[in-house]
């Protein structure tokens, strides 16, 4: 786990707010030219593509949750709106970097309880509300900090027990990972592989949209995150932590390839759990599936604690799984083609 746990520090420490993705953008060419052919798009999608013959796509978006500055107060306050969907209940009091010229630490405004009405108390704040302080003057501030400039919640990197990581962006570092930690087994096999680390996909699945057009490509499967349980939430709508991969099954999902991850699973002793959504699954397999003429696609999903926040929590033997689960995969598929 020492590998796994040493790519995600790397991995996760870079900024990617959607639509400023340029550092881990930069970060990923590196690690994927030992693989094949690395390429970025006019969408900062990161592509890397290697072998011949029956073309697998292998997604997992770079982007992170953010916010942008919209405004800079008279007093020296930062306004800020989201970049993606947050949840606001947490922010009052946290710690923030706002990346202009140059890094600028910063807090979110809050009121302490003991100037709270009985109102406060009871609800989330209104992101109107909220500025950010970093102890500027606004005619300091406006040197190094531009309106559309991203902000980043505090940078988090925490191993737990029992080979949990909490740390900033799992959502979907983490799935990079496990797909990264499956190439060097997939370099070899009689197949294609297309690598695309797509951009975008929080405010929108913007980049996966455009991403595999005219490549050819003859299936997908997209890595993301998912709910794992944690006390007030619906056992019924969560995997489980440490419970391994969750195979994805939906109508927009190819059925035969997630009951053939299954088959995977049970054969290779790879530990699984079935995700079921009656929908769309709100990760990039809904418009790769859409993509051209149509992709078959599948979801491989990595049980998630506290997914959007700055502190979400995943297990490193789950990773290990999906990228053992994608190895095995694939390694069957390229044999039936090819028999």
């Amino acid at each position: 786990m020492k590998k796994t746990l040493e790519l995600l520090k790397k991995l996760t420490a870079p900024v990617g707010v959607s639509g400023a993705e340029y550092n881990i953008v930069s970060v990923l060419k590196e690690l994927l030219k030992p693989y094949g052919d690395v390429t970025v798009d006019n969408m900062n999608n990161v592509f890397c593509t290697f072998g011949d013959g029956y073309h697998f796509l292998l997604d997992a978006h770079l982007d992170e949750i953010g916010f942008v500055v919209t405004d800079i107060t008279d007093d020296g306050y930062i306004k800020f709106d989201q970049c993606s969907r947050t949840d606001l209940r947490f922010l009052p009091a946290y710690e923030v970097f706002v990346w202009g010229k140059r890094e600028v630490k910063g807090i979110i405004s809050t009121l302490p309880p003991h100037l709270q009405t009985a109102d406060d108390e009871k609800k989330a704040p209104k992101l109107k509300a909220l500025a950010i302080d970093t102890g500027y003057t606004k005619e300091k501030l406006i040197d190094f900090v531009s309106l559309g400039d991203k902000i980043t919640l505090k940078r988090n990197f925490t191993p737990l027990k029992n080979n949990y990581l909490s740390a900033s962006c799992l959502d979907d570092r983490s799935g990079i990972c496990a797909i990264i930690i499956a190439l060097d087994k997939l370099k070899n096999l009689p197949c294609k592989i297309t690598v695309m680390f797509s951009s975008q996909e929080e405010v929108g699945t913007r980049g996966a949209k455009i991403g595999p057009f005219g490549k050819n490509i003859d299936e997908a499967i997209s890595v993301d995150v998912s709910f794992a349980y944690t006390p007030g939430c619906d056992k019924a709508d969560c995997g489980e932590i440490s419970k391994g991969a969750m195979i994805g099954f939906s109508p927009i999902l190819d059925k035969t390839i997630s009951k053939k991850l299954v088959d995977a699973a049970k054969k290779n002793n790879i530990p699984y759990q079935c995700e079921i959504m009656a929908g769309r699954t709100g990760t990039n397999a809904d418009v790769i599936s859409v993509n051209g003429s149509g992709i078959k696609s599948a979801l491989i999903s990595i049980p998630e604690k506290y997914m959007h926040q700055a502190v979400e929590v995943v297990d490193l033997d789950d990773v290990k799984a999906v990228a053992d689960l994608i190895v095995a995969y694939i390694t069957e598929r390229a044999g039936e083609i090819n028999a």
